[in-house]
């Protein structure tokens, strides 16, 4: 049986459609679980957001979006952890977080996507085992730690696209209380996303087309923290910190998985 051009042209367009509908679906649910988990470990969404956007757009695209989600994101704590702020913290780690996303940003347009997508996995693979290995690493809270911390996560940030997680260690050592932990955190991320979302637009990484999914991210991001609160009262979070590190683990093997599929793509 023959189908005329028209009824073909319909097919194709309604398969599309739905293919798009349902990855959307499927973004939005992953980003609302990275937004959980991200507020209850404490590592802020990025370090999960970064790998899952990654598989519905290209890695320099995932750099744009991260950083306006994550302005979302930052935002939505600070608002619901309001009970204080570190301000030691804030100078001690924001300010080197600050500088540092700026040179991370900017050299990621010279890094070939493929090499960030492979630099990312291997990132999160060292990171999380270093971790569930190293459970009683605690840093000395001084003013060099900080310093050092501080720049460190912040170049990963912009370089990456995330680099909460290094910034959370380095925090750890003050023993602060969830609340003013996350609240603190946010502050300083507040300042890095809003200095990397500068670049990644000079360097072309805010797609007009990628835009749309800022409402989505947007409710995500206050939906997802409102419910990551609501957990951190009820589970210790050193229990709920192997998870998180396990899931961080899960994700870079992940990417770096799709890396070396699409590298055996090429070459056969």
């Amino acid at each position: 049986m023959l189908h005329s051009p028209k009824s073909v042209f319909y097919n194709q367009f309604i398969s599309i459609y739905y293919l798009k509908t349902w990855s959307l679906i499927l973004l939005i649910f992953l980003s609302l679980l990275a937004e959980i988990l991200g507020t209850v470990g404490g590592f802020g969404s990025s370090v999960f957001f970064v790998p899952i956007g990654n598989y519905f757009l290209d890695i320099k695209s995932v750099l744009g979006i991260t950083a306006l989600f994550h302005l979302c994101s930052n935002v939505s704590k600070i608002t619901l952890f309001r009970k204080g702020f570190n301000k030691k913290l804030l100078l001690q780690l924001g300010i080197p977080s600050v500088i540092f996303v700026i040179g991370g940003a900017f050299l990621s347009k010279f890094v070939d996507k493929n090499m960030l997508e492979l630099s990312l996995s291997i990132f999160l693979i060292l990171l999380s085992l270093f971790f569930l290995i190293a459970k009683k690493l605690v840093l000395k809270p001084n003013l060099s730690n900080s310093i050092v911390g501080g720049g460190i996560s912040g170049f990963l940030a912009g370089l990456l696209g995330t680099g909460g997680a290094v910034r959370g260690v380095t925090m750890a050592a003050y023993n602060l209380e969830k609340e003013v932990f996350i609240a603190t955190s946010a502050m300083i991320d507040l300042g890095i996303d809003s200095t990397r979302t500068v670049i990644y637009f000079i360097n072309g990484y805010v797609h007009m087309h990628d835009l749309y999914l800022i409402p989505f991210l947007l409710v995500i991001s206050f939906t997802g923290s409102f419910i990551g609160k609501v957990i951190l009262k009820k589970i210790p979070q050193e229990k709920f910190r192997m998870l998180v590190l396990l899931l961080i683990l899960f994700i870079g093997v992940a990417t770096l998985a799709k890396y070396l599929n699409g590298q055996f793509h090429i070459i056969s």
